[in-house]
């Protein structure tokens, strides 16, 4: 079943509520953001919020974009490379101090570092381990409610 965009926007969602929070736990404290490290969890989390919310402005950019192709579904790779543009815009958004609630700039490898890592976390458990509790998740066009 090919998800749908409620689906997507669901699982997108979900996946970073979850699966990004812990990643996130567990390393905002190798990052060596400055300041304390409640300020660097701050950060950390902020970052992954702002991911969640534009991501479903991107979804939508997605949904439009895969009209065009026959099976109205992305490869698994292009999922991963995803990551590519979304990566880039908050970054820019970043840099341009346009995201509320950090103070300061946030150092491009500490940056680099979390994103590249909790998307990689997220896209694998996509793959392949959220079919376990969610057995239908694939039947249902990847909605989990």
């Amino acid at each position: 079943m090919v998800p749908t965009l409620a689906g997507r926007i669901q699982t997108r969602i979900f996946m970073l509520a979850i699966v990004g929070a812990i990643v996130t736990a567990i390393i905002t404290p190798l990052l060596g953001l400055p300041g304390s490290l409640g300020a660097a969890y701050q950060t950390t989390y902020i970052i992954l919020a702002t991911v969640a919310v534009l991501g479903i402005v991107w979804e939508l950019i997605y949904h439009l974009l895969m009209q065009w192709r026959w099976e109205k579904d992305w490869p698994s790779l292009f999922g991963l490379l995803t990551g590519i543009p979304e990566g880039i815009v908050i970054w820019l958004l970043l840099a341009a101090h346009a995201v509320p609630g950090i103070k300061g700039s946030v150092p491009g490898g500490a940056y680099l570092t979390d994103f590249i890592v909790i998307w990689l976390c997220v896209w694998l458990v996509i793959q392949g381990p959220i079919r376990v509790p969610f057995i239908r998740w694939r039947f249902h066009g990847g909605r989990l409610i």
